[in-house]
């Protein structure tokens, strides 16, 4: 599969900050893309520049088979951005704003009509077209600012944070219709998130951390290489445990046993059955990948 993002010894800085460092990695046609890293790694000064919103210092970025130095018009036709902060106009209707935004690209008349009645269908917020944007809730402007990021059907949706602070079901609306798209259009999708939940649904994960790549892999790979398999035991005492040998952490209602591999965790329960009777065995999670690479947490868990 070809490469539709490539970013090759990218560098950025403000002052002695070294924002973006030597950075290159790939993103192939139609994957899903994690970019993580905590606040301030250089996520989203990576982004303004592929974006066309910030000059880098050196490096070459290459978009759809264009070059960002040279046919940033062009490549920001192809780009769909949901930023962190909201950019729709509050004193607007959703309508209105949708219809500005569609201007933009050429689209009017009937396509913009029948585009945004379609976006607003299979994102949920035909009810709100006529409300003012400034009196939605955060979810339902969310929901918005996906739309206008959608009107004029990408290559690329580059999403930077979309769903913090999301209710959970507004966060499944959103996962949804980013997938039918992927699956129906072949959209690619390059994804800033801290919940890690989400990472890990992802085609290829890329960490960064002080702007440097610290780890990249399939999630797969990064939970194999990085954490290991747990054994996750329950009922019993933390001494039968610590006799073990084994390097283990007592939670609430369990103990969990952090062991090389599916192997060794096999090997672990066979040898003691008489300890091994309520257990199970599963992946590192992609919160342990990401504190094992960098030695920091981000918000939120999950797989």
């Amino acid at each position: 599969m070809d490469s539709i993002i490539r970013i090759d010894n990218l560098d950025k800085s403000f002052g002695s900050v070294h924002a973006v460092d030597n950075l290159s990695f790939r993103v192939k046609s139609g994957e899903l893309f994690a970019f993580l890293g905590v606040n301030g790694a250089g996520k989203s000064t990576t982004i303004s520049i592929m974006c066309g919103t910030l000059g880098k210092d050196k490096g070459q970025g290459i978009i759809d088979n264009k070059d960002i130095d040279h046919d940033m018009p062009a490549i920001t036709r192809e780009l769909g951005v949901v930023f962190q902060n909201s950019v729709l106009d509050s004193p607007l209707s959703v309508r209105d704003n949708l219809y500005s935004r569609a201007s933009l690209y050429g689209i009017n008349g009937v396509e913009a009509k029948n585009r945004i009645e379609y976006l607003a269908q299979i994102l949920n917020f035909g009810d709100l077209l006529n409300r003012q944007v400034g009196k939605l809730s955060g979810g339902q402007r969310r929901r918005i600012d996906v739309a206008r990021a959608l009107l004029h059907n990408p290559k690329i949706l580059i999403l930077d944070e979309p769903t913090t602070g999301l209710d959970p079901q507004t966060r499944k609306t959103l996962w949804e219709v980013i997938e039918k798209l992927r699956r129906e259009q072949g959209m690619t999708v390059f994804l800033t998130t801290h919940y890690m939940e989400e990472a890990a649904d992802a085609d290829y994960v890329v960490i960064l951390d002080s702007g440097k790549i610290s780890a990249e892999g399939t999630p797969h790979e990064l939970k194999t290489k990085y954490t290991g398999d747990f054994v996750t035991v329950y009922g019993v005492d933390e001494a039968k445990i610590a006799v073990l040998g084994v390097d283990y952490e007592v939670r609430k209602d369990c103990i969990r046993i952090q062991v090389p591999n599916t192997a060794a965790a096999r090997d672990l329960v066979a040898a003691n059955p008489q300890i091994f009777v309520d257990f199970e065995i599963t992946k590192g999670k992609m919160d342990d990948v990401f504190l094992a690479v960098t030695g920091k947490k981000l918000i939120g868990g999950g797989n």
